[in-house]
């Protein structure tokens, strides 16, 4: 049996959720779903990413010679590894904000957190990336 049968699909939609687990939507009638296109553990898109966060901790460390980081610095480098790992954005807006600047703002704002947290969770679980399977 050819093993690539089991491959994974590079990207994956994420539905979002509100701080109060509740699905969110665009308009009140509930049929512009906002979501978050996601490159996944399976993708080059994924593997770039995780390669430049290493790149940048190896440049800290060369700089300082210390791996601490503040709070705000934490954030940052997680924004920059979750928007190099956002392919694209459904229905959502942050002003008028485009491409990775929206991306960046969004998982930046620490008042919708809850944002980057479930797309934290989406990408490290493989399973989120599974295609759908033809028999049933």
């Amino acid at each position: 049996m050819d093993i690539r049968k089991f491959a994974v699909s590079p990207t994956s939609e994420l539905h979002l959720r509100d701080a109060n687990d509740e699905l969110m939507y665009a308009d009140e009638e509930k049929t512009k779903p906002i979501t978050v296109n996601l490159y996944g553990p399976g993708s080059k898109e994924y593997a770039r990413a995780q390669a430049a966060q290493s790149n940048r901790m190896v440049d800290k460390l060369k700089r300082k010679g210390k791996t601490e980081q503040s709070a705000e610095q934490r954030a940052a480098e997680s924004a920059q590894f979750l928007s190099d790992c956002t392919e694209s954005w459904d229905n959502l807006e942050y002003g008028e904000l485009t491409g990775r600047e929206l991306s960046i703002a969004v998982y930046s704002d620490i008042t919708i957190g809850f944002i980057a947290d479930q797309v934290v969770k989406h990408i490290s679980d493989w399973v989120n990336f599974t295609k759908p399977s033809t028999t049933n």
